[in-house]
């Protein structure tokens, strides 16, 4: 068990590099300021250095928003100026370090406005019915409810984000007029569309469904709760919001 100081003070934090990729982002994104103690919390429950991307975000800010809101990225928190949560309480951390402790299901890193999820796959992401390799990208997807692996780790996946791509990846997820409602959000919101994404009226014509803004906590468990009313597998921790 490494202690904070040697998990923080590194000698090539990635953060500096990760400030440059910001600020050069094909999309629009936002840095939330952090909460440096609860940072510092995540980073020693996590045990991951500042070299890494996860380690930066979590002791340098409180999140990231992209695209107008419709992703948005867990640092080290940032709730309590209505920002995000931090990693540690979205992924239900110990209250006190817990050496033993980790994310049974991989460890929720994001979210999208639809309630797509993003996770880390854990050590045995088959044991947790999950796809890919310990230390993949997944992703839940909110049209199919269904867990997908991406084909990168943890700090591919933030410059993926930041590349401009993120139009291809949600390609029939977004209707005209969809950067507008998600900018007037909160960060506690999320969309929920009627007919659901995963209905074949809304896969024929997303522009005409309706759409609400409610808590990401109701997109979720709407999502989660329909993936087993129609017999597909049980999606599984979804992340505390």
């Amino acid at each position: 068990m490494r202690e904070i100081d040697e998990l923080a003070q590194v000698d090539d934090p990635a953060w500096p590099e990760l400030q440059a990729m910001l600020a050069d982002s094909a999309v629009p994104v936002r840095v939330l300021p952090g909460d440096g103690e609860e940072g510092r919390c995540c980073l020693l429950q996590m045990q991951v250095t500042a070299r890494s991307t996860l380690g930066a975000l979590a002791l340098n800010c409180g999140g990231l928003v992209l695209d107008d809101g419709w992703v948005r990225v867990f640092g080290g928190g940032s709730a309590a100026v209505g920002g995000l949560p931090g990693l540690g309480r979205v992924n239900r951390f110990p209250d006190r370090l817990d050496p033993a402790w980790h994310p049974a299901c991989g460890l929720v890193v994001g979210y999208d406005v639809l309630g797509g999820v993003f996770a880390l796959g854990g050590h045995d992401p088959a044991a947790a019915g999950r796809p890919g390799v310990p230390g993949q990208m997944t992703y839940f997807a909110p049209d199919t409810l269904e867990w997908e692996a991406m084909d990168m780790g943890h700090s591919a996946w933030v410059r993926w984000l930041l590349s401009g791509r993120l139009d291809t990846f949600y390609d029939g997820l977004r209707w005209p007029g969809w950067r507008e409602e998600t900018a007037a959000l909160d960060l506690s919101q999320g969309i929920t569309v009627y007919p659901f994404l995963w209905t074949e009226e809304a896969h024929e014509d997303l522009a005409a469904t309706s759409r609400r803004a409610v808590a990401m906590r109701e997109v979720l468990g709407v999502a989660a709760d329909f993936a087993l009313r129609t017999g597909r597998a049980d999606p599984g921790f979804l992340g505390e919001v």
